[in-house]
């Protein structure tokens, strides 16, 4: 694949204190390796060789990291220190000088799937618009409660799965969605609500596993997956 990943690795991670106070959010460990190894193997695992990462909180343990890495051979990365409090579409901004060719991917540094890239890539060449965002149906944390029309209680559903459809990451951009992109943008706000309201951002409904890694009960499960062996991005990684 000749289109360049983003990675945006600035965040603080704040609600996984447990393992953030000394290392930053990316290199939180799902079987003894950092999320961000495993996000960079289900890429380059698919065929992507180049990365770009936005680095932010305690990005020279991400450089760290990177130089130490143990990932496939023949991959480009390069870190960029993108500010400390720089929200998400300002990362991109910051790196717009490196996103050759006329499109890009971008993801978090915090979310695993059994993504399919090359159908997510040939879904957005073939809409024309200038972005596409995979969208997911995450399980819900809590069981629900089914009510009738009288308040009774008729029974209980365990953790059933969102009938909605969130952000998983997993991002194609055209190189003019740049255009929508400023220095201080947050990319889930006005960069993506502009693209919408202009008819130019489209949906790709990932069915399969996504989960990302935002509290200490998010790392449990994905290592609990791992370390069964039944981890869903593993054949990816």
């Amino acid at each position: 694949m000749d289109e360049p990943v983003v990675i945006l690795c600035g965040g603080r991670g704040t609600r996984l204190r447990e393992h953030t106070h000394t290392i930053p959010k990316p290199l939180v460990e799902i079987g003894g390796r950092p999320i961000l190894w495993h996000v960079i193997r289900i890429y380059a695992h698919q065929g992507f060789r180049r990365f770009v990462l936005c680095l932010g909180h305690k990005g020279e343990l991400i450089e760290q990291f990177v130089a130490d890495n143990g990932l496939p051979e023949g991959l480009t990365i390069e870190c960029v220190r993108t500010g400390e409090e720089t929200p998400t579409g300002g990362r991109i901004a910051r790196v717009r000088d490196r996103l050759e060719g006329p499109r890009f991917c971008a993801t978090y540094a915090d979310g695993v799937a059994d993504i399919d890239l090359a159908e997510l890539l040939a879904f957005h060449r073939e809409h024309g618009a200038l972005a596409t965002m995979t969208v997911v149906q995450p399980q819900l944390q809590f069981g629900v409660a089914r009510l009738n029309g009288r308040d009774v209680v008729e029974g209980f559903e365990e953790k059933p799965q969102f009938e909605g459809w969130i952000n998983g990451g997993f991002f194609c951009f055209e190189r003019d969605a740049l255009d929508y992109i400023e220095a201080d943008s947050v990319l889930e706000r006005e960069p993506l609500e502009r693209l919408a309201a202009d008819g130019q951002l489209r949906a790709y409904r990932h069915a399969g596993f996504w989960d990302c890694m935002d509290t200490y009960k998010d790392a449990v499960l994905l290592n609990d997956l791992w370390a069964s062996g039944e981890a869903p991005w593993k054949e990816s990684a």
